[in-house]
């Protein structure tokens, strides 16, 4: 089976696919300091409550945007299950054609997301990414990558406003508000986040839509906020938080020798 690594800044995404289904997938805290021998006793617990071994292991892929965790992965996976894993950053056959100015600056999450994208759809996307930031990516119906946008996520602007403000308390959005008036503090911060991202989302889409004319791309969204915002933003059209995960696989399939 192959065990698809995704490290992002605050949460690792895992999957474990057998061909092509995946039979089971975690999400763990990311954590820089973590040492190899470490992220294997995490995930053979993990494993463990799955009935899996790490005997099952047979292919290994890491796409990553912390060099730290990146490298603990990668001896983990070399001490543990005796597997050299892929990583996203080294493959040569990435499936699309980067049009960026230096294409190396690109993350691997959002080539992986591309790529799994337009192998779904077949057809121009804005592929928004909801994690610790937001990222939109451009791809054209011919499969390339034409970039995209980049801004700070939802997490990150609770917590700066938590910790530069002296009375607004930390707020927990995974309820979110009625109405866009708040008729308490906690509402109004709900408010102001989560109808005020659905807004900004809505304006970059529609720039972002006039630019890749006379494409009509179709706008979809995965990372972990990805079904919590997608009520307040109606361009998006379907939410798929294993979008990532099935990006790797199909990284894998075509890089392995």
């Amino acid at each position: 089976m192959l065990l698809a690594i995704d490290v992002g800044n605050t949460n690792t995404v895992l999957g474990l696919f057998k061909d092509r289904e995946i039979v089971a997938h975690w999400r763990i805290q990311t954590n820089p300091a973590q040492m190899a021998d470490e992220l294997a006793a995490s995930l053979k617990g993990l494993f463990s409550i799955d009935g899996l071994s790490f005997s099952e292991i047979t292919g290994v892929i890491i796409a990553s945007v912390v060099p730290q965790s990146q490298s603990a992965w990668q001896e983990m996976s070399v001490k543990h299950f005796s597997i050299k894993p892929m990583r996203v950053s080294q493959l040569p056959d990435t499936g699309l054609k980067i049009l960026m100015d230096n294409p190396s600056e690109v993350g691997a999450d959002r080539i992986v997301n591309s790529l799994a994208g337009y192998d779904r759809y077949k057809t121009s996307l804005i592929i928004v990414d909801l994690g610790t930031a937001i990222t939109f990516d451009c791809v054209s119906g011919k499969g390339e990558y034409l970039g995209g946008a980049i801004t700070p996520g939802l997490s990150i602007s609770l917590e700066a406003l938590g910790m530069r403000t002296a009375k607004l308390p930390r707020v927990d959005i995974s309820i979110p508000p009625v109405t866009a008036i708040g008729k308490n503090t906690i509402d109004a911060i709900k408010s102001g986040i989560l109808f005020g991202y659905g807004g900004m989302i809505e304006e970059l889409v529609k720039k972002i839509r006039e630019e890749m004319l006379p494409d009509v791309p179709k706008v979809i969204a995965t990372g972990g906020m990805a079904g919590l915002i997608a009520p307040f933003a109606p361009s998006i059209e379907a939410v798929l938080p294993m979008l990532t995960l099935d990006g790797l696989r199909l990284l894998y399939e075509r890089n392995i020798s």
